[in-house]
């Protein structure tokens, strides 16, 4: 089931997703000290385009002070541009029966979209010791 999921979620925009998030990579990488901004991006190019099947989990005891300024300067630079590119997706996708579900995958992704740092994408029921389940798809 998750590979059709995968499929039809790929066809109706999840490349396009994965793109914004691979572009936005590569431009992070240009300078050293946004390297970590790149890497978080490509990370979720990768989540964007297969979703299904994995799950975001973060630590149970929290992030530490990195992962807070980190999110922060990602949330003003692209996280709310690219969970708006999530919420336009899902309205374009929910217009159809067989969007519906990929829109809600969609809107499920904005709170890792926004917060990255701290985070790891593993596949589903393989969640490592001391780290709980945010978002499963």
């Amino acid at each position: 089931m998750n590979l059709l999921l995968n499929v039809i979620w790929v066809v109706f925009g999840g490349w396009l997703l994965a793109i914004g998030y691979f572009l936005f990579g590569l431009l992070a990488c240009l300078l050293v000290v946004t390297i970590p901004a790149g890497v978080a991006s490509f990370r979720m190019a990768s989540f964007a385009f297969w979703p299904f099947g994995r799950s975001v989990v973060q630590p149970v005891g929290g992030t530490g002070g990195f992962s807070v300024v980190g999110n922060v300067i990602w949330f003003l630079v692209a996280g709310l541009w690219l969970a708006i590119g999530h919420v336009t997706t899902a309205a374009a996708q929910a217009v159809t029966v067989v969007g519906i579900p990929l829109a809600l995958a969609n809107i499920r992704m904005i709170p890792v979209t926004c917060f990255p740092f701290g985070r790891r994408i593993v596949a589903t029921g393989r969640v490592p010791a001391g780290w709980e389940p945010m978002v499963r798809m």
